[in-house]
């Protein structure tokens, strides 16, 4: 995940069933960065072929894919490494990877045509509304949140992407059995999404706490230089009940 899609709370946001709008979150702030030449042709080239046009209605991503199969959202892939391996270990489920940054959708566009992967799809957009509008409720077998920025200064909290409405959101779209993954090397931020995550009635835990790292998430080049340094990372795993 990057920091570019930040779910924010504006102080008189109504709790609850509350439908989020784009009045009281600001869903996300870009900072468009230097784009090389690769990603820029990529992107040109590949988005008319894997990309997903935002539009305010729901989608079947049946359609999208050509297939029935379990289909899975990642929220901010950032430069899309580890969206591309787990779409290649994965190949019975399929991926729609959200992001808002150009030079990491032209990134993944990269990764997806050099693999060959025919099960990943991209939406350059913002994720709240991607999943409020065109995700229908109850269709998703997984969503998948790595990484988020942690936003560590105290008055920064509020622009964290895992709050109590957004998960609320995504609850709403996983089917039963659906799980949601998220992964922080912030041990402060792990504690608050264990408790907001808790507190979601339509989740439960995996878990006693945090989850082992499954199997499936590859360890980024960041991730093994942060363990080499003695830093930790948390998973969490819950599913809907």
């Amino acid at each position: 995940m990057s920091d570019e899609q930040q779910v924010i709370q504006s102080e008189d946001e109504p709790q609850g069933g509350s439908r989020l709008t784009s009045q009281s979150i600001r869903s996300f702030v870009l900072r468009q960065g230097r784009m090389s030449d690769a990603q820029h042709r990529f992107l040109d080239e590949m988005m008319p072929k894997v990309g997903v046009q935002y539009r305010p209605e729901p989608i079947d991503l049946a359609d999208v894919f050509g297939r029935k199969a379990p289909q899975i959202v990642e929220i901010g892939f950032g430069m899309g490494q580890s969206t591309a391996v787990i779409a290649q270990a994965r190949p019975g489920d399929d991926f729609l990877g959200i992001e808002v940054h150009a030079p990491g959708v032209g990134s993944l566009c990269k990764l997806i045509d050099e693999g060959g992967i025919t099960n990943l799809r991209i939406v350059q957009h913002d994720a709240v509304e991607v999943l409020r509008d065109m995700i229908p409720e109850g269709s998703l077998a997984g969503v998948h949140i790595y990484f988020p920025d942690p936003w560590p200064k105290k008055r920064h909290h509020k622009r964290r992407l895992v709050q109590g409405p957004f998960v609320k959101l995504i609850a709403s779209r996983l089917a039963p059995g659906g799980y949601l993954h998220c992964a922080t090397d912030w041990e402060e931020y792990a504690q608050q999404m264990l408790e907001v995550l808790g507190a979601e009635p339509l989740l439960a835990n995996t878990a006693d706490g945090y989850a082992p790292k499954p199997d499936y998430r590859p360890l980024t080049k960041f991730e093994n230089r942060g363990i080499k340094l003695g830093h930790g990372v948390w998973d969490l795993v819950f599913k809907r009940v």
